[in-house]
């Protein structure tokens, strides 16, 4: 890097007058603070929602509070009461680390906003030549930075726009959290819902069991029979212990959202056969307007268009305005004021690099805008197929499938204790009764799950 100066100096001689240039050193100091405490109103917007900025001044020890910072604590917070909805989606809200992350990062932009608006340090300059006490030359010098082109004012607007992105981050955070304990809860509540239908199942197959049994002893059906339904018992068994196995995990799956792997609740409270309407037309588009992905990219566009005003006023040179005194003993002790002004001259460094890479980096940002546009209407689209294509399979199967596959089961089950179907009609009669449940309970878990999709896409709907 070439650097070109020139100063401008001014001496006057004083026989025995260091009063004039001590007041001098005292003006330039006493300026130099008070443009140093004058911070504008961008600096200090919201600072009611940022107290960490008055703070970062002392530099405090990072904190070591958060939301796993008493996991005994976490888990008194999780009662073994049955969980509701509502309940879970705090617990999240209060607990989940990442969100705790995304607030710190928020924070962390509130110091780069209080770091912009602070200006350039004054310089204290001491020189000392020859430590002759004849010929003996000593300076003393203040050297005070000023900026132009609005480039603090560039640097302030910069560090705004890079606290609008993490604060449209940290809220598409806070509504996936939300989707996700969502879905996450309904698919406990489905996994419960498919253990007490194994549970029946169960039940069932060893009512079964027992009545071949007695049918075998009275003569009236062949051992296989009885050997078949014993069969039959084993695998609902089976079937129980892995509904069993499904539900600790979703369990499981729930609780993690809060940071506690080891789960508390034992039942989550809630009905899950009420389906949520579908989205009209009409809030379909002000929702998809103000997805979270869509306000992220256009966030991202007005920062990268400050960074392009921030490396534009960098191209225009700082000057440096000194004031100083000099003292040389000699015969005659003579001290002289001295006053310059420091200018770089751009010939060759203009800044051309940077103020290049953040033209194409806000044109990269207004491309990702688009895309981010186009990618978002196709998966709502696709997004919203699955919601509808879930809600209907779960209509059908509850106003048609259900009912005539329990009439089936209940029609057999009599006419087998009268002798007149074999125990294999049953047995199918009870397994399509009990699969017929068990696809009714996962075309609602996977409707829910769809939905929390669309929701983690577009929005709330109350929003």
């Amino acid at each position: 890097m070439y650097k070109q100066e020139f100063t401008t100096s001014m001496a006057t001689t004083a026989m025995r007058q260091p009063n004039a240039c001590a007041m001098a050193l005292a003006l330039l100091l006493v300026a130099s603070t008070a443009l140093a405490q004058d911070t504008p109103r961008e600096a200090m917007h919201d600072t009611a929602q940022a107290p960490t900025r008055d703070a970062a001044r002392e530099v405090p020890l990072p904190s070591r509070q958060g939301p796993l910072a008493d996991t005994a604590q976490d888990v008194h917070r999780e009662a073994v009461v049955p969980l509701t909805l509502e309940q879970a989606l705090r617990l999240a809200f209060d607990r989940n680390p990442l969100l705790a992350a995304a607030q710190r990062e928020l924070e962390a932009t509130d110091a780069q906003v209080l770091q912009g608006s602070l200006r350039p340090n004054p310089e204290l300059v001491l020189q000392a030549e020859d430590a002759s006490r004849v010929s003996r030359t000593g300076s003393a010098q203040i050297d005070l930075p000023i900026e132009t082109a609005n480039k603090r004012g560039a640097r302030i607007d910069a560090a705004g726009r890079a606290r609008d992105v993490a604060q449209v981050e940290l809220a598409a955070l806070q509504l996936r959290i939300r989707t996700r304990v969502t879905a996450a809860f309904h698919e406990v509540l489905a996994a419960q819902e498919l253990l007490a239908v194994a549970q029946d199942s169960v039940n069932l197959a060893h009512r079964a069991t027992d009545i071949a049994g007695k049918r075998v002893t009275a003569g009236k059906v062949s051992p296989v029979e009885e050997t078949r339904a014993r069969v039959a018992e084993a695998g609902a068994r089976l079937g129980f212990a892995q509904a069993d196995s499904e539900l600790r995990n979703a369990r499981r799956r729930l609780s993690s959202l809060w940071g506690n792997p080891s789960p508390v609740f034992m039942v989550a409270e809630g009905t899950i056969d009420q389906l949520p309407g579908m989205p009209g037309d009409a809030e379909l588009e002000r929702r998809l307007a103000n997805s979270p992905l869509l306000l992220r990219a256009e966030r991202e566009l007005e920062r990268r268009k400050s960074l392009v005003s921030v490396e534009q006023s960098r191209a225009v040179p700082d000057f440096t305005v000194s004031v100083g005194m000099k003292r040389r003993d000699d015969t005659i002790v003579r001290d002289q004021l001295l006053v310059g002004v420091t200018v770089p001259l751009p010939v060759f460094n203009r800044n051309q690099g940077n103020l290049l890479e953040a033209l194409r980096r806000e044109d990269k940002a207004r491309e990702e805008l688009q895309a981010a546009r186009v990618s978002l209407a196709s998966d709502a689209a696709q997004a919203l197929e699955r919601v509808a294509a879930r809600r209907h399979e779960a209509e059908l199967l509850k106003s048609d499938v259900l009912p005539g596959a329990r009439s089936a089961y209940e029609a057999a089950t009599i006419g087998f204790e009268y002798g007149k179907f074999s125990f294999l009609e049953v047995l199918d009669a009870q397994r399509t009764l009990f699969a017929a449940k068990a696809q009714y309970l996962t075309a609602i878990a996977a409707f829910h799950a769809a939905l929390a999709e669309l929701d983690s896409l577009l929005g709330q709907g109350g929003e």
